[in-house]
C-alpha cells in the first residue's frame, strides 16, 4: 500500500533492519508501582521473543495458565525489549531461579493490581541506522527537528498486517461474508487489521490534502479538493503541517474526551501547543463519526463492521527526540519516546520517506 508522507524532503538512503542490536524498546509504565501488594511486578529484558512467547514460557515454567500473567502491551519479536509483567507474589521464589538465554529479569517490585493491557504510558526507543552518508545524516537531523517540533502521522506500522502484509485482505473477506473463520481470536485479529488498513488509507488521503494545500493556490485547489472556497482559504491559513477540517473530531492529548472542531483560533493554538490532536475512525459499531467536510472524507473509508469501532489519534507528538551521527561507522543513532499504540517504524519511514521493509 503506497502512502503519503508528512515531510517535504526527498527520500533518504540508509540501511535499517529490526534486530536486538539495532532496535531497543523500553516500556514506560502508566503509573508508579506501590512496592506493596499481592502481585509481583517484574521488569524483564528479552530478545528474539514476542511478548506472548515470553508469557507462554513463564506460564509453562510456573505451571500456571497464561491468563494469570499480566502485561501492558505486545512488544516486537525482532528487538531487544524491556517490559513489565505481573504474576502472583507466591511465584517469587520460583522466578528467582528462572534462567533463559534470551530472557533476563532486571528488577522486581510489588503492586496491588495485576498489570492489564493498556496500563502503559508509552515506549522509549533506541534505534541504529546504518550506511548513512554525511549528506543523509544532515537530512535526518532536519527531519528529526521537524518531527520534534510538529509531530508525525500515527499510521499503523507494517507489523499490524502480518508477515505477508495481507491480513487486512482476509479481514475484509470476513467482513463481506466471503470467508469464514471459526477461531475467534484470529477472526478478531484479521478484522482489526482491516480496520487499521482503512484508517491508514484515510490518513494517507489527509496527508495528500496537506500536500496539495501547500503546493497550489486556493483557486487551483477548488477542483482538486471539491471543497468550497471558504473552506480552502481556512486550510491555506493554517500554519501547522496537518490541516484540520471543519467537523474533525479532536481529542485532548495524550488522552481525554472527544469534541468537534469548530474552527476557533483557540483550538488552532491548542493543536500547535500539543494540547489536543485530531482523530481518525476505526470503522465499527458504537463510535462517533466526524461531520462536515471532515465527515465527507471519512465516509469514503468507512465500512459497516460488526465489531466495536474507535477513534485513534491521527497525529502524535514524539518526545525526548535525540539524534547522533557517527561518521566513522556511517551510523546514525535515534532516541525518542512515543505514546502507546504508535509505531517507531512509522517514524523511521517518515524520515526515510519510503518503506523500510
Amino acid at each position: 500500500m503506497d502512502r503519503f508522507y508528512s515531510l517535504g524532503h526527498s527520500s533518504i538512503d540508509f540501511y535499517f533492519k529490526q534486530s536486538p542490536r539495532d532496535f531497543v524498546v523500553e516500556e514506560i509504565p502508566l503509573y508508579e508501582f506501590s512496592n506493596d501488594g499481592e502481585h509481583l511486578v517484574l521488569f524483564v529484558r528479552k530478545k528474539e521473543l514476542a511478548t506472548l512467547d515470553l508469557v507462554e514460557m513463564l506460564a509453562k515454567y510456573l505451571g500456571i495458565h497464561q491468563k494469570e500473567i499480566g502485561y501492558a502491551g505486545l512488544k516486537d519479536k525482532h528487538a531487544m525489549t524491556k517490559q513489565y509483567i505481573s504474576v502472583h507474589r507466591k511465584h517469587e521464589e520460583a522466578l528467582d531461579r528462572f534462567e533463559h538465554e534470551n530472557i533476563k529479569i532486571l528488577s522486581k517490585t510489588y503492586h496491588n493490581n495485576k498489570i492489564r493491557i493498556g496500563h502503559l504510558k508509552g515506549n522509549r526507543f533506541y534505534i541504529r541506522l546504518k550506511k548513512v552518508s554525511p549528506t543523509a545524516a544532515t537530512k535526518i537531523d532536519e527531519a528529526l527537528k521537524n518531527i520534534a517540533t510538529h509531530g508525525m502521522p500515527n499510521f499503523f506500522g507494517y507489523q499490524r498486517f502480518g508477515n505477508d502484509g495481507d491480513n487486512y485482505i482476509l479481514g475484509e473477506q470476513i467482513v463481506r461474508g466471503e470467508r469464514k473463520e471459526r477461531n475467534v481470536k484470529l477472526k478478531k485479529l484479521l478484522i482489526s487489521a482491516y480496520q487499521s488498513h482503512l484508517f491508514n488509507l484515510w490518513l494517507s488521503r489527509r496527508l495528500e490534502i496537506n500536500t496539495l494545500v501547500a503546493s497550489f493556490t486556493a483557486q487551483e485547489l477548488e477542483p482538486l479538493l471539491n471543497m468550497p472556497n471558504h473552506e480552502i482559504e481556512k486550510l491555506k491559513s493554517q500554519t501547522h503541517p496537518f490541516k484540520i477540517l471543519s467537523g474533525d473530531l479532536m481529542e485532548h492529548y495524550p488522552y481525554g474526551r472527544l469534541f468537534e472542531f469548530e474552527g476557533s483560533e483557540h483550538d488552532f493554538q491548542r493543536f500547535h501547543d500539543k494540547d489536543i490532536s485530531v482523530t481518525g475512525l476505526l470503522s465499527g459499531k458504537k463510535v462517533k463519526t466526524a461531520q462536515g467536510t471532515a465527515g465527507m472524507i471519512e465516509k469514503e473509508f468507512s465500512v459497516s463492521i460488526n465489531e466495536d469501532g474507535a477513534r485513534r489519534y491521527a497525529w502524535v507528538y514524539p518526545s525526548e527526540v535525540e539524534g547522533k551521527y557517527n561518521s566513522q561507522d556511517a551510523q546514525y543513532e535515534l532516541h525518542f519516546s512515543l505514546p502507546k499504540g504508535s509505531y517507531a517504524t512509522v517514524l523511521i519511514e517518515e524520515i526515510a520517506k519510503r518503506k523500510i521493509h
